[in-house]
């Protein structure tokens, strides 16, 4: 028997119809109109950087000690580069949700917290004038950045009167030498910065460029001085697994958000700011008060060595060998037989045995690092980690390669064949497919004349990798002198461009793997 089905009446559709209108109506524009529960704190921070990690880390973090310490203090943030986001963050006034997801207690755990100190974003490249305002409020106090591993370098042609300067240090010493004289040499107007590039010794190698900008212009000894007592450059280390944009889920997030945010960041719950400074800092940023985990110490080098070669080490060192088997995220990547390995090999086998400390306390480091890796909730793209990634190698991975061969007098595998995948990466093409590359443009253009220049062959590839290894801009020294390590990459690289990363990875797993000989007897026509 067919039943005809019910027609729906008027007062069924104008029910569905109220309801889609409800539903559209709450998906207001985030800002500080739409949300009425925000603060507005007087702001005694500036940070040089718009990007996920510093909005997933140190903004939750001053978020955070806002609401639990009263330490009521905004942020005005500036783009580093001409291009940037600032225009989205001015456009959601400074708002937005941190989505935060992992393992809190040995259970598993999402949390969404709204962030709502930034006060503002400059562009000091087309209002130069906001971002003077910012830099002579008597108020202002600290300063963040995290301007990348590049970032903090020097720039030869920033002078004194440009609106602003190229370079980050250079930045810093104008505004400093700007707040000097508009507040005659008070030391009270003094900064403290917190560095949180990768790089090792931040702080101090800010404070290093800064001054030698300040003898370059000439600035004289009494600004000198002040710079020197007045400010105080706290080197850091910054530890939070930020995969950043969720692109995939970001409509059914806005929707349990109630709010139009296009500028949800994710990040793992784990974090860790070790911070070295005098005792009289901490007691300026009260951030255990909140229940932070952040450490005041008086030497941070063993922090810094073991997080930076096993967490970041392992990330930049497998990102090219990932990618170019086809695998897009860090989990992925880890729960892959092969690349998997790979990954456990470099840190077991090759960067742990550099470090300092016991064998049992590195190995537990490790362990918890690596579990990290196999978080489900988070979808780290290899593509996000590749971004600058010459630079990265360069401060993650050389020195546990230089540091192992020195002590064992051998090459690490693992670490020249994580070398060897990153020039292939740079090529910007595999298995048919043409992907972005996102580095510095000379670093970029470079890459392309060598691979344009090589024809694949034995020879060429090696002289591919000599190229490559020469870059002292990069490497601040010729790689070239370590015994053994053009050819052996030319090796590895002439592997990957004969049989694939797939096979590639399986050849360097095994010494046995019959594809080692490929390579060997090639390179020896």
């Amino acid at each position: 028997m067919y039943i005809c089905p019910r027609k729906k009446n008027k007062t069924q559709y104008n029910v569905n119809v109220l309801k889609k209108i409800e539903k559209e109506e709450k998906m207001k524009k985030l800002n500080r109109t739409n949300a009425t529960e925000t603060v507005k704190y007087p702001t005694r921070i500036l940070q040089f950087g718009e990007g996920n990690f510093l909005r997933a880390f140190t903004d939750w973090i001053v978020n955070k000690m806002n609401k639990e310490t009263g330490f009521n203090s905004g942020i005005d943030v500036v783009q580093p580069l001409a291009n940037g986001m600032i225009e989205l963050l001015n456009d959601q006034d400074g708002l937005f949700h941190v989505y935060l997801k992992g393992i809190k207690n040995g259970k598993p755990v999402t949390e969404f917290t709204l962030v709502d100190c930034i006060n503002k974003g400059i562009n000091p490249y087309s209002d130069f004038e906001s971002y003077k305002a910012s830099i002579l409020n008597p108020d202002l106090r600290f300063v963040f950045s995290n301007t990348t591993e590049a970032g903090i370098s020097w720039e030869e042609n920033d002078t004194l009167d440009m609106a602003p300067q190229n370079s980050f240090p250079a930045k810093v010493a104008a505004m400093l030498h700007m707040r000097y004289k508009a507040f005659n040499g008070d030391t009270s107007k003094g900064l403290i910065f917190f560095a949180c590039e990768l790089i090792d010794r931040n702080g101090e190698m800010l404070k290093k460029l800064v001054l030698q900008h300040a003898e370059k212009w000439q600035l004289g000894n009494d600004f000198i001085t002040w710079v020197n007592t007045a400010c105080c450059f706290c080197s850091t280390l910054v530890d939070r697994i930020v995969p950043g944009f969720p692109r995939d889920e970001i409509k059914e997030i806005q929707e349990e958000l109630g709010y139009e945010d296009n500028l949800v960041v994710v990040g793992e719950y784990f974090h860790l700011w070790v911070i070295e400074a005098p005792e009289w800092v901490q007691d300026e940023f009260p951030a255990a008060q909140a229940g932070l985990d952040v450490k005041f110490v008086k030497d941070m080098t063993r922090f810094r060595e073991q997080k930076v070669q096993v967490l970041n080490g392992c990330h930049t060192g497998s990102y090219a060998v990932s990618y170019l088997s086809g695998i897009e995220t860090v989990r992925d990547a880890y729960e892959n037989l092969e690349v998997g390995n790979f990954m456990k090999e470099l840190v077991y086998d090759e960067v742990l045995p550099v470090l300092d400390g016991t064998e049992k306390e590195l190995k537990k480091f490790a362990n918890k690092i690596l579990e990290r890796f196999a978080n489900p909730f988070i979808r780290h793209q290899w593509q996000s980690i590749a971004l600058n990634a010459m630079s990265k190698w360069e401060t993650r991975n050389l020195p546990s390669l230089i540091n192992f061969n020195e002590k064992h007098g051998m090459l690490p595998q693992k670490l020249v064949f994580s070398l060897a995948a990153m020039i292939a990466y740079f090529k910007g093409e595999a298995n048919g497919e043409i992907y972005n590359v996102q580095d510095d443009q000379w670093i970029v253009d470079f890459y392309k004349q060598a691979w344009a220049e090589c024809d694949g062959r034995p020879i060429s590839i090696y002289n591919l990798c000599e190229k490559v290894l020469g870059l002292d801009k990069v490497w601040k020294q010729n790689l070239n002198e370590i015994p053994n390590l053009t050819i052996t990459v030319s090796h590895y690289l002439f592997l990957i461009t004969q049989v694939g990363m797939k096979r590639a990875v399986k050849a360097v797993l095994s010494e046995d793997n019959p594809l080692m000989q490929i390579t060997i007897d090639k390179m020896s026509n």
